[in-house]
């Protein structure tokens, strides 16, 4: 993903640029379909299908299985999202920028858990789930914003056939007990289309076609979500996640310096996210487990949630996604928000690594001790 990202850039900054916009946004003969919007809107619904059935799983047999244990990554999230919109806002109060406080509350889902499997040997491989729940919430948060804040319109009779679909999903399920696997995808592709058509985002079908996926264990002690997940997994790690970076990191370094409040623009994303991001996600999940609202992961210690709550600060093509819609009005301010959600990301990163690195150190050692000792 990172060498892809990388290539994708390079691109968008040389002679080849035409040709990959045409490749990638030329319009077919059928409606808006493009291979953007298929990367975008259908390939990453599959990928949501995954990771819908790894949270599906350990809601029920793993670290989600209780209310305490589900209700940590949710107010997590919320901290997640409450925090770097009110920085954002604050930093941004007097300027035309307020309407893009949705750029600093987007955590992207593929750029951190690609980034955690980087560093999984260093990371506590307990909170893989907790970040993949965390960044589902984020993303449903991001995704309503969209809605509310920009205008997205909304299709009320391709909703209600999405209702229809998924309460026929549940009947297959519950009433039927059917476990064949292709029913379950082939009434999917309905859900995912009037999703699609209702306005909301499309990869939203990914997460609730995986809710009325059976778990039920079959004879060789597995269950069809079992095996889905599992042949799902090398199909999103190595096709789905690099094109989706490949498709949409093409950030063009160019920009007019003299756009009015640029500091204010930049430094709200880049505090909203790099700083506001893990606070948010650390201060709302330790008040909660001290108000016994919410039950951190076993085996997880406050630093090494820190540390994956440094990754949330990743926002990359959500907030891109976002900064589109809400600076639409100017070239200019859309580039400069893109390269602030670039530097943004870049930071979260590297933040992420030297503190896994001063974590081996004496003074980490040190640091490590003196938090654990505190007691509130």
């Amino acid at each position: 993903m990172m060498v892809v990202t990388a290539i994708s850039i390079l691109i968008a900054n040389s002679p080849m640029k035409p040709f990959y916009d045409e490749v990638f946004h030329h319009r077919s003969i059928i409606s808006d379909f493009n291979l953007h919007m298929i990367i975008n809107d259908f390939f990453m619904a599959i990928f949501f299908l995954y990771v819908g059935l790894e949270i599906k799983k350990e809601m029920i047999e793993g670290t989600l299985s209780s209310f305490k244990k589900a209700s940590f990554p949710v107010i997590a999230s919320l901290g997640g999202v409450i925090v770097p919109a009110i920085i954002f806002m604050i930093i941004n109060r007097n300027t035309q920028y307020l309407p893009g406080v949705g750029v600093a509350i987007s955590t992207d889902i593929a750029f951190a858990i690609g980034i955690f499997m980087i560093f999984k040997s260093r990371l506590n491989q307990n909170l893989k789930i907790f970040l993949l729940s965390l960044a589902v919430v984020d993303d449903l948060i991001s995704i309503l914003a969209i809605v509310f804040l920009y205008s997205a319109k909304l299709n009320l009779s391709a909703l209600l056939i999405s209702g229809v679909i998924i309460l026929l999903l549940a009947g297959i399920n519950k009433i039927l007990k059917v476990d064949n696997v292709y029913i379950y995808l082939f009434v999917g592709l309905f859900l995912w289309y009037f999703v699609y058509c209702s306005g909301v985002h499309s990869t939203i079908s990914g997460v609730l076609l995986a809710a009325f996926i059976p778990s039920r264990k079959l004879g060789d002690g597995k269950s069809t979500a079992d095996k889905l997940e599992h042949k799902l997994e090398s199909i999103c790690n190595l096709i789905i996640l690099p094109l989706f970076a490949f498709a949409n990191t093409s950030i063009a370094i160019k920009f007019n310096l003299n756009v009015k409040d640029a500091y204010n623009l930049i430094m709200g994303i880049m505090c909203g996210l790099v700083i506001g991001k893990p606070l948010g996600v650390v201060s709302f999940s330790f008040i909660a487990t001290k108000l016994h609202i919410a039950e951190k992961p076993k085996n997880a210690s406050w630093i090494s949630i820190v540390e994956v709550a440094l990754l949330t600060g990743i926002g990359f093509t959500m907030s891109i996604f976002v900064a589109e819609l809400a600076f639409s009005y100017s070239e200019d301010v859309v580039n400069l928000a893109k390269l602030s959600i670039l530097a943004a990301s870049m930071t979260s990163i590297i933040l992420t690594e030297r503190v896994l690195s001063l974590k081996h150190t004496m003074i980490g050692t040190k640091i490590k001790r003196f938090i654990g000792s505190i007691h509130l």
